[in-house]
């Protein structure tokens, strides 16, 4: 099983270099502003027209390289000024005539003959396609359009974007990405004219409006996510994917269909455009795209009402600060060798070669056989049965769902490693104790059990010091030895793309500590019966019950905290944006603060004292984060490989100001306390 497992680890290191190259293939970042927005906050100005043309000009210097447009609505044409739209009673109101008795009906009317020959043809063929009646429509102040539907109703209907708007766009020197929804069915022709037109104005890559994809309600029955695909690829056009939302219905699908010509895009919120400084919104996005691989950003605003300067205001001259400057987040990527630009496809032509598949195929089988081993390692003469029916299991679950064989090889190789390697340091630990008489020698005919506490003389602290550091960085490397298989069985451009996600991290999370405490209470004394029997004869106590709601609580907290969504303190943050400034990778808070340098410190103690043990079990949240910081696929593994040394080497530091602090504390309770703490017994049985 050993020699199984290393093998794996050989065959997943061409893959990780695979991803690597991968990884370093798409390096421009695009910054992309929502032109709806920007048009909302301009019909609160005196000269709308001229504030949109303004601030176009004024993206473009700020480096903003695309709008985003949305399919527009009689809303949206509304705002930007058109079009006039009235219902059957508004309208007869102008004209000084009662409501209509019975007529409900929508009014349009255009702006100037420009805004009726571009518009008029893409609103009569969008309502005729919903079988709404259409006809011509002369007012007073204009000519225009009467549709024979409710205006409620009539404001919902999706047609393309505005055509004058587009223009603007382009004669502005800015690109365009287009905001596609499902909610209109799917004609194939209709949309190959519309992916034609967008090429034909320099459309790179489209995203969609809504929970899915362009195609994806009619896929069943037309197959319409594969010639939607077609088309997209026969012009050359990507899509975007959003981060921190719930993938989009098909996006799996046709990311595939694109050979995953496909780039994130992360949204700033307009709350956090306007409530954020300008340096913050620039920090987020370096950390966005070095630690997460965003390669676009999606920018929000929208105009608030500020009673306090007693104006209407808008967050456009706070992002233009946030991206520009010496200090702007243009500035903060190109120093980790980025630059501003349309957003390109990470190169997939090694996805799923031959060469690739038969190094995955050698790494599943390590995964099976290290997986063997942490079975072993609680149930002794199993390897063989358990490997073999892991083996079948793994075929048949290959032919049902590959992803999730991948998937589940990868989550049992991730537990093993971390809980392998504390299972090997507490036995290390044991053989240089009372549990191992034979290997420590005279050592051990010294040791005596001092207030219920084992002590063991004979092992000098500097001994101790120097075996802690080697069993720490040996603990480390074993459970390093987990990563190969996350990254080797979980390469695919898929998961970095978030297209397809890692599942069982919370399990991750939960099972080295669950299974590393098994092992201390039921394996580490005479035998494992005898330690349960002692285990379910202790009387349970106030005591006990009250540590128990506490390890409760400290594990609800630590939950919490997994994930993307985790929540974290302010002191924390502050810990965070101080390190991410200073060294510019930051490593995970709950390894050098908390386990790693309570791990070296346990080791050092548990060469003297039985109790210190328990270290062991914080200590596996540090070894499993090893592997789970490799779990996020979506960060580059070079990110991932500094964050876990930074997290080690700070981690140990720490752990060595704890043992210092507790040799210092040890002797001067041995010179002071003790004596003193031993007179008052003899004052008091004297006086007893």
């Amino acid at each position: 099983m050993l020699i199984l497992t290393l093998i794996g680890i050989i065959a997943a290191i061409p893959l990780g270099i695979s991803r690597w190259g991968m990884e370093q293939s798409a390096n421009k970042v695009e910054f992309v502003y929502d032109y709806r927005d920007l048009v909302q906050i301009a019909s609160y100005q005196a000269r709308p027209q001229e504030f949109i043309q303004e601030q176009l000009g004024k993206m473009k210097e700020a480096g903003i390289q695309s709008m985003a447009v949305f399919e527009s609505s009689l809303d949206e044409l509304s705002w930007a000024g058109r079009l006039s739209v009235y219902n059957s009673a508004a309208l007869n109101g102008i004209n000084g005539k009662l409501a209509p008795v019975n007529e409900n009906f929508t009014y349009v009317i255009f702006a100037g003959s420009r805004e009726e020959s571009e518009l008029r043809p893409l609103i009569e063929s969008t309502y005729e396609k919903w079988g709404i009646a259409v006809r011509p429509f002369t007012a007073d102040n204009g000519s225009g359009l009467v549709l024979e539907t409710p205006y409620e109703d009539a404001k919902l209907k999706l047609m393309s974007p505005d055509p004058i708007a587009l223009q603007m766009i382009r004669d502005a020197d800015l690109g365009i990405l287009p905001r596609l929804s499902d909610r209109v069915p799917y004609d194939v022709e209709s949309v190959d004219r519309l992916i034609a037109d967008y090429k034909e104005l320099g459309v790179k890559r489209i995203l969609f409006d809504g929970n899915a994809v362009k195609g994806f309600a009619d896929n069943e029955e037309k197959k319409s996510l594969y010639t939607f695909a077609d088309i997209l690829n026969k012009h050359g056009i990507g899509v975007a994917a959003i981060e921190n939302s719930k993938p989009q219905k098909g996006m799996g699908t046709l990311g595939y269909l694109l050979d995953y010509n496909v780039a994130r895009i992360y949204s700033l919120s307009d709350i956090d455009a306007a409530g954020m400084k300008a340096n913050e919104i620039a920090d987020r996005f370096q950390l966005a795209v070095k630690d997460r691989n965003i390669r676009m950003f999606y920018l929000n605003g929208a105009p608030m009402s500020d009673s306090a300067k007693s104006s209407i205001t808008y967050s456009l001259d706070n992002i233009y600060e946030a991206l520009n400057g010496k200090d702007g987040a243009i500035a903060k990527i190109e120093k980790w060798g980025f630059s501003a630009g349309t957003a390109e496809a990470f190169d997939s032509s090694t996805e799923l070669t031959a060469w690739q598949k038969a190094l995955k195929g050698l790494v599943a089988l390590g995964a099976i056989a290290l997986i063997v081993l942490l079975v072993a390692a609680f149930v002794s003469g199993v390897n063989i049965p358990v490997f073999v029916i892991g083996l079948i299991g793994s075929a048949g679950l290959n032919v049902l769902s590959p992803s999730i064989l991948e998937q589940g090889l990868a989550l049992g190789a991730a537990i093993s490693a971390p809980t392998l390697a504390l299972i090997w340091a507490i036995n290390r630990v044991r053989a240089h104790t009372v549990g191992n008489r034979r290997a420590v020698g005279a050592n051990v005919e010294t040791a005596a059990n001092v207030g219920g506490r084992w002590i063991f003389p004979g092992l000098s602290a500097g001994r101790r010091f120097k075996m802690a550091i080697a069993l720490f960085a040996a603990t480390s490397i074993i459970s390093l030895a987990g990563v190969p298989f996350v990254f080797g069985l979980l390469n695919s451009i898929k998961y970095s793309l978030v297209l397809d996600q890692f599942r069982g991290v919370g399990l991750l999370h939960m099972a080295p500590i669950g299974l590393t405490a098994l092992y201390v209470f039921l394996y580490t004394g005479d035998s494992v019966l005898g330690n349960l029997r002692k285990l379910l004869m202790m009387p349970i106590t106030v005591l006990w019950v009250v540590g128990g709601l506490i390890l409760g609580a400290a594990g609800m907290y630590y939950l919490s905290r997994t994930g993307n969504e985790g929540q974290v303190t302010g002191v924390e943050m502050i810990i965070r944006n101080l390190l991410e400034t200073t060294i510019g990778v930051r490593p995970r808070f709950k390894e050098f603060m908390l386990s790693h340098p309570l791990f070296l410190f346990g080791l050092f103690l548990a060469l003297r004292y039985r109790a210190a043990w328990v270290l062991f079990i914080v200590a596996a949240i540090g070894q499993l984060s090893i592997v789970d910081t490799f779990a996020h696929i979506h960060t580059p593994l070079a990110i991932s490989l500094i964050r876990v040394s930074l997290g080690l080497a700070i981690g140990a530091l720490f752990g060595l100001v704890l043992i210092a602090v507790w040799q210092v504390g040890e002797g001067v309770w041995r010179r002071w306390g003790a004596p003193r703490l031993e007179g008052i017994k003899q004052q008091f049985k004297a006086g007893a």
